[in-house]
């Protein structure tokens, strides 16, 4: 009997995922932890606004979402002075990247991206077969002019910036952006995932012409605004581009709690400003951890600190299995140099008073294991 007869790039495929939840760490492990500052959510919360809009439509949960999320995108596109043709909602950023990756990258397909940067982007790059060219940050930051410069040398599908930045935390100046969007290639779409948006200044927020064709910007509902467990994100592009998505999205993929969640959390904007300020106190926070401990806290504009260890990627990870050993959940980089880091999401002040006890054993124990 045979079994399914698999698609070439799938059957060349490793099984890969990439991030482990937690929750899988924890059946792992045998251990629950203590606390959970490893996959950039919002501890804070949802608006109680979007906790009582979703306990409604929950009543209701038996239909179907709205197909065209309609009031959805007619409120985002009024709060960022759009046309609702510019906007599409989707399950997450993660979704929409899919759905993007499906519609322009086909086997032998080249794509730009930052080497350490999102590995959900790389995921589905790899799984539609395209082959991804790799420039590396420079210093802490993405580095638009290499962008360009390898997009100029390989002609990509797609090249791919995140600002803020995932996993460093940094940001470039909205003028940079903007430059590297004049600089863009004839034929290659840049993805501009903006996730930490909410948490930056103003000057890294550029104006782009939503009608712009050589750029796409992804926003969510997951980080701000505390709905990670919904999936809610969205993109801001031209017209014909985000009306091509209705070809192969899952036109069906928002629950009806979600689309209500989403709108009211939108509409709340004083709840947005008050998760800003605590997360503003828990990023200085974490840096007095840091500085407590010898170690250097990266600047961020983002729900997370990337912490300096001290060392290289080796003494980092033992930092961090000394972390998860305690109960305390934190991720890291994946390549050097950035990998001398842990990043570490913000919470509230008992999390992070769980934190600063772990961290002095962690290292304690990290510097003795390494001899």
């Amino acid at each position: 009997m045979s079994g399914p007869r698999y698609t070439e790039t799938l059957a060349k495929l490793p099984a890969t995922v990439p991030f482990v939840g937690p929750e899988a760490m924890e059946r792992r492990s045998g251990r629950t932890f203590r606390t959970r500052l490893g996959a950039n959510e919002s501890v804070f919360g949802p608006s109680p606004h979007a906790v009582e809009a979703m306990c409604r439509a929950a009543q209701v949960t038996w239909m179907y979402g709205d197909s065209e999320n309609r009031d959805l995108r007619d409120a985002l596109a009024a709060h960022h002075e759009v046309d609702a043709a510019n906007i599409l909602v989707g399950e997450g950023i993660d979704g929409i990247l899919g759905y993007l990756v499906r519609m322009v990258v086909e086997p032998g397909d080249a794509v730009v991206t930052s080497a350490g940067a999102y590995p959900t982007f790389n995921y589905h790059v790899n799984g539609f077969g395209g082959v991804l060219h790799t420039v590396p940050y420079r210093g802490d930051f993405e580095d638009p002019e290499a962008l360009i410069a390898k997009s100029r040398e390989v002609a990509p599908k797609l090249v791919y910036l995140s600002n803020p930045d995932n996993p460093m935390g940094s940001w470039l100046s909205a003028a940079r952006v903007r430059e590297m969007v004049d600089a863009v290639p004839e034929g290659t779409l840049m993805v501009l995932d903006e996730a930490y948006i909410e948490f930056a200044p103003d000057e890294a927020i550029p104006e782009i012409d939503p009608e712009d064709t050589r750029v796409i910007r992804m926003r969510t509902f997951s980080k701000a605004h505390g709905m990670a467990g919904a999936r809610v994100g969205y993109a801001i592009g031209a017209a014909d581009l985000i009306a091509a998505f209705d070809k192969i999205r899952n036109h069906f993929g928002m629950t009806r709690i979600s689309q209500a969640g989403a709108l009211a959390a939108l509409e709340d904007q004083g709840w947005l400003e008050h998760v800003r300020t605590q997360v503003a106190a828990s990023r200085e926070r974490l840096g007095q951890i840091a500085s407590d401990n010898g170690l250097r806290a990266l600047p961020s504009a983002t729900n997370f600190v990337a912490i300096d260890c001290g060392g290289d990627g080796d003494f980092a990870r033992a930092v961090l299995e000394e972390l998860l050993a305690r109960g305390v959940f934190v991720r890291m980089p994946g390549v050097a140099p950035l990998d001398r880091c842990i990043r570490v999401s913000v919470g509230p002040p008992e999390d992070m008073e769980v934190f600063a006890g772990a961290l002095p054993l962690a290292l304690a124990a990290a510097r003795t294991d390494g001899g």
